[in-house]
């Protein structure tokens, strides 16, 4: 400008490239993957938060693999950083229908107590090996998609549970002792069915992708018989929403 001194050209110091990543950088969450519905609606749940999701599934000797083929087109489909499978062949004790062939999965219907399909431990060890891995990513929240309404009356499916295993994480852990407290988070532990796949719907999850049969073929259609299946396609009835489910 007319009469304005000479131009001078400041020099900022360039960014911390560390302090801009951490600027940059999300938040992580872990979340346990079946390949089911539930798991499906809680990985959307903990995107929609505002989480970098890494997803774990577990081949724990269950009776088929089409729903760990189901947690692959969920976690890639979803947006999941990464997903891993872990093994633990929980198939050498038996005591499950989901775990022992010699035992039949009911198909008559949920008659009270807790059925054969529990699968003892399954829940403990799941979270276990979740919090070890959150542990490594420097993750802080573990998503699990335990019900506690439609839950076929299995105990580490309750509140009570959760809220034990929380404790317990962050009282075994390093993080958990250095004051990185690990959360774990059930959003879905008190909706029904209907209310799970309508969350669901609203985050965009593709319900044909997922698998919650007992006993699904290689192909992952349901039989429509067992209990999960029961409680899945009720669930899309009471929605008022199509099934998208492939059934035998």
């Amino acid at each position: 400008r007319p009469g304005a001194g000479p131009l001078r050209l400041i020099h900022m110091p360039e960014p911390d490239p560390l302090i801009l990543g951490k600027a940059m950088t999300k938040p992580r969450a872990l979340v346990l993957l079946s390949g089911g519905l539930d798991s499906a609606t809680c990985l959307a749940i903990a995107r929609a938060e505002g989480y970098d999701v890494y997803a774990l599934s577990v081949e724990y000797g269950q009776r088929h693999a089409a729903e760990l083929a189901a947690a692959q087109r969920v976690a890639k489909t979803l947006g999941a950083v990464a997903h891993r499978t872990a093994h633990v062949d929980l198939g050498q004790f038996g005591g499950s229908a989901l775990t022992d062939a010699s035992l039949a999965v009911p198909v008559d219907g949920l008659d009270g107590g807790i059925p054969i399909t529990y699968v003892p431990a399954r829940n403990t060890i799941m979270l276990s090996i979740a919090m070890a891995w959150a542990e490594v990513l420097g993750a802080e929240h573990i998503y699990v998609g335990v019900n506690a309404v439609d839950y076929s009356g299995y105990p580490d499916c309750r509140p009570a549970f959760i809220e034990a295993f929380e404790k317990m994480a962050n009282l075994a852990t390093k993080a958990g002792v250095e004051g990185h407290r690990l959360s774990i988070h059930a959003p879905l532990i008190d909706l029904s069915k209907a209310d799970i796949i309508r969350r669901g719907t609203a985050l965009g999850v593709d319900y044909g992708l997922t698998v919650s049969c007992y006993q699904a073929n290689d192909d992952g259609q349901a039989c429509g018989l067992c209990d999960a299946g029961r409680l899945r396609k009720a669930g899309f009835e009471a929605a008022g929403l199509p099934d998208p489910t492939p059934y035998r």
